[in-house]
């Protein structure tokens, strides 16, 4: 299909806007393939395989060879639109304002994101310091609650009301007049967000045994839409009210966490645990800083399509709600802006000095991760495969070459 028309109608960094006219010549051919392809595979009443007149073909499904021939002028066009146009897309475009009627040119639109030509005139030659600070005891303590608090078992509390924290096992069935229905069960600790909070008020009001009638409200900000504002008239039943004892911190508790002789072991670990994260979190802030140095340095911007695509991903990925969208839009702006400044520069670097991750070190990489899981090399990789997680592995390989190449041209403090 030589013969398409592409004429580029609008471009800005991170977008190109594209109009594309197929002659009709070329559309009939294409009608023509694939009225003979469904010809060719056609079991009609009174027909042999293969055999029904074209024109009975053509009426019989019109529909799908409609769908096949603008599925063949997209392809082409697009193949075309790739090669007039020297494009960088970063997914497959958008189809806009398509008209198609018979015996004239079928006309549509493309509308492409791009990833913008970046020229770094500077990547090197910064000052940047890396601090680590010191594990508090503060910490130490933190994180040894959280391991008590992990193993701590449950124990049925009596005589009490339920408090913030304690697990409940709870019955709530619905009430219309006096009639009551729908009694469903419950469990969960309360003040982890699982119910509403008058349905949280009421159950501490409670006690075990004890049964309340109330009516709540849901608030504006439930994640079903539908119930947002709309009030339930609803019977509670406590059934029972669990409390976590915390396990004391001695050496028979050092053994059961893992193969630790005594506490100070155990105490000894995880310290070295948290000054382990303290030195990621001191590399990761080292690595911010010198990607805010070459944005600056080189004045990179961000392009509207592009952060309009991240934000778009964020939302998606914390399930914000269609109605929140302009509000978590302004709150996350910022973040979706350093974002695509950050993977242009890095992106950049790696088509200028060619640190793709490679086979080898892909492998290598999934046979240290095996190990960590012990479980087979080939049985993590066909996971990850299936996950389609592979890509964030070779990313991840990827930025880290990218990375050591920065902070070899610059001086780390």
């Amino acid at each position: 299909m030589t013969s398409i028309q592409i004429k580029k109608t609008h471009e800005e960094p991170g977008e190109t806007s594209l109009a594309v006219t197929v002659p009709p010549e070329s559309v009939r051919e294409a009608e023509e393939r694939a009225t003979r392809a469904w010809q060719s595979r056609a079991r009609l009443p009174g027909f042999r395989k293969g055999k029904a007149p074209t024109a009975v073909v053509r009426k019989r499904f019109a529909d799908d060879i409609r769908q096949q021939v603008l599925q063949e002028l997209l392809q082409e066009s697009w193949k075309a639109a790739l090669a007039q146009e020297q494009l960088k897309p970063i997914a497959d475009p958008h189809i806009h304002n398509l008209k198609w009627e018979d015996g004239a040119p079928v006309t549509f639109e493309f509308h492409v994101e791009v990833k913008p030509d970046l020229k770094l005139e500077r990547l090197g030659g910064f000052r940047l310091k890396r601090t680590v600070p010191p594990v508090t005891q503060e910490q130490l303590d933190a994180q040894l609650h959280t391991l008590r608090d992990q193993r701590a078992p449950w124990t049925p509390v009596t005589g009490e009301k339920p408090r913030p924290k304690e697990l409940v096992h709870v019955t709530i069935a619905q009430r219309q007049g006096s009639e009551v229905k729908d009694h469903q069960p419950y469990q969960f600790v309360l003040g982890e967000g699982r119910a509403i909070p008058e349905v949280e008020e009421r159950i501490m009001s409670l006690l075990p045994g004890e049964t309340v009638d109330a009516m709540v409200r849901f608030p504006e900000d439930f994640p079903e839409e539908a119930k947002r504002g709309q009030t339930r008239d609803i019977r509670i039943t406590l059934h029972e009210v669990k409390r976590q004892q915390l396990p004391e911190l001695t050496d028979d508790f050092a053994r059961e966490v893992g193969d630790f002789e005594s506490l100070a072991a155990l105490k000894q670990a995880v310290r070295q645990d948290l000054e382990k994260d303290a030195g990621r979190e001191a590399d990761a802030r080292v690595r911010g800083e010198l990607i805010e140095q070459i944005v600056a340095a080189n004045r990179v911007t961000a392009p509207r399509p592009l952060v309009e695509r991240a934000l778009l991903a964020y939302a998606q990925t914390y399930g914000i709600p269609e109605d929140r969208w302009e509000q978590f839009a302004a709150e996350f702006r910022p973040v979706a802006e350093a974002q695509v400044r950050r993977d242009l520069v890095l992106d950049a670097v790696v088509e200028k000095e060619k640190l793709y991750a490679t086979e080898a070190e892909l492998d290598e990489r999934i046979q240290q991760l095996a190990a960590r899981r012990q479980m087979p090399a080939a049985q993590l990789y066909a996971s990850l495969e299936k996950a389609k997680r592979l890509r964030d592995v070779e990313r991840s390989i990827t930025e880290e070459k990218v990375f050591a190449f920065l902070l070899s041209q610059s001086t780390v403090e």
